[in-house]
């Protein structure tokens, strides 16, 4: 009944808008129906991606409901083969292998490999 809209029906319809709305109004009333369309568009695609999400969920719903859940197998006890590290407290100062006496501490020496002390 409604075929395809060919050239000459378009510029039919083009006619009639122009001598029943007149030409100051043709533009406004183009770019309304424009906004009508896109708005039908967006409104369309909305409502479509409402269904299928709708439809994807109640998929999902059945395959857990179908499901067949299985206890994991219980793990084995671990027993500690080493022994566990033992830290320094906290705050104490590391010993370092370097220093051969509490002096070597105080900045004033410097001392090389041989443990003699030099002033600086």
């Amino acid at each position: 009944m409604f075929g395809t809209l060919g050239g000459p029906e378009l510029i039919l319809i083009f006619i009639v808008g122009l001598v029943v709305f007149g030409p100051r109004k043709l533009p406004d009333i183009g770019k309304s129906l424009g906004k009508m369309i896109g708005e039908f568009k967006r409104a369309s695609a909305d409502f479509q991606r409402t269904v299928e999400d709708e439809v994807e969920t109640e998929k999902l719903r059945k395959e857990i409901s179908s499901a067949e859940y299985v206890s994991p197998p219980a793990e084995p006890a671990v027993t500690p083969t080493a022994a566990p590290l033992i830290r320094e407290a906290e705050g104490s100062v590391p010993v370092s292998k370097m220093l051969n006496s509490p002096a070597d501490l105080s900045g004033d020496t410097f001392s090389g490999t041989d443990g003699k002390s030099t002033p600086s």
